[in-house]
């Protein structure tokens, strides 16, 4: 009897990856303001009161260069599968809200997060963000067809109703020491009115979840991954000093099993470091980006530097112009594969954002045996 093929299998960061997603630039539009991206986009940003479709030798450019990091990744035996993009220009609506269009599908982290034979869409908590999803639905419907025991789990969409967002960071002017403050006191801008979560926001270390609490999942989101994952631990982070908390990984990056490379600007906590310390685990603080500021108009920071794609414990792909990453990772014994992604930042992120895991060789493993309150 012929054995079932499987197509998803991925539970950590790290093991060696042989299929990928990786997104597209296609109709990118930069969103029209809402309560969730107010609060993100950052008050300096040249995207304050710009919205509408990215131009097209932008969105050409992102295109070109992420057409380049699959043909990197397909030349070392890596599958890669590439999302089929929506019409993004156009409005939706629900009986909630309306907005003037989508946003893209650059960012597969944000949506998918695979955690063994799983695929799960995540809740999003932009209301441009809702119907994101589709764009991966053709992929994940074949996996499904395919590989008998995967399963396709998606979280229950949210209202993102006005009740979700605070209005205390609706204000164009609150500084950034009021938002260092806010995040540090863990004052964030979505409340606990329903369960909120990106998929981005998630770190799988096998029988370990690393869920980070901040601006795109709220603590009823991470309740609502420990009930899903009934199988798993899950803890829940957060990184004063970090402004605009959007995503665990330009903050807090596994390389290999036992090492974790950590923003400096954005330390993870004494009292939450225990796991891994109790548990033999190296974290150090991430070489410096190459970069002062982020290019023309993105959500990120200039962290993206650490935004890195772990492709074995020995390989690691990084931004081509982030020298000091690259040079610490080769101090660390990695292999470094230079990726030219920067001009593609603004559609979404890095290297590690532009990728959702398919299969990485691997099964599950318990690497934080030692657990105490």
């Amino acid at each position: 009897m012929s054995k079932d093929k499987v197509i998803v299998n991925s539970w950590n960061e790290w093991d060696p990856l042989k299929h990928v997603i990786v997104g597209k630039a296609d109709g990118c539009c930069i969103p029209a303001p809402e309560p969730a991206l107010d609060a993100k986009v950052p008050e300096d940003s040249d995207m304050k009161g710009s919205h509408g479709p990215r131009t097209k030798d932008t969105v050409d450019k992102a295109n070109e260069l992420l057409n380049n990091f699959a043909s990197i990744l397909e030349k070392r035996g890596i599958k890669v599968d590439r999302p089929v993009p929506l019409n993004h220009n156009q409005k939706i609506s629900t009986p909630d809200w309306k907005v003037d269009s989508m946003f893209g599908c650059m960012p597969a982290r944000d949506i998918i997060l695979t955690v063994g034979n799983e695929m799960l869409e995540a809740t999003m908590s932009y209301r441009c963000r809702w119907f994101e999803y589709l764009n991966y639905r053709p992929l994940i419907k074949k996996y499904f067809e395919i590989d008998k025991n995967m399963r396709h789990e998606t979280a229950p969409k949210p209202r993102l109703t006005d009740a979700d967002y605070r209005e205390d960071y609706l204000s164009d002017k609150i500084g950034i020491q009021k938002r260092l403050k806010w995040t540090e006191e863990k004052f964030f801008v979505t409340t606990e009115e329903e369960p909120l979560f990106d998929a981005a926001d998630v770190l799988r270390f096998g029988k370990d979840l690393i869920v980070q609490h901040g601006f795109t999942t709220n603590l009823k989101g991470i309740d609502w991954l420990r009930r899903h994952f009934k199988d798993h631990r899950v803890h829940a982070v957060n990184f004063p000093g970090d402004p605009y908390p959007i995503h665990i990984d330009a903050t807090f990056t596994p390389i290999k099993e036992g090492l974790i490379i950590n923003n400096p600007q954005r330390r993870l906590p004494k009292e939450q470091r225990k796991l891994f310390e109790d548990n033999g685990w190296k974290i150090i603080d991430s070489a410096q980006p190459a970069h002062n500021e982020p290019p023309p108009l993105c959500y990120s920071s200039v962290w993206l530097s650490m935004n890195v794609l772990v492709l074995d414990p020995k390989t690691v792909c990084v931004e081509k112009s982030e020298i000091y990453q690259a040079e610490q990772l080769d101090k660390l014994g990695m292999e470094v594969v230079p990726v030219e992604l920067r001009d593609a930042y603004a559609f979404g992120g890095g290297i590690h954002c532009c990728t959702a895991d398919v299969y990485r060789e691997g099964d599950l493993k318990d690497y934080f045996p030692i657990q105490k309150n």
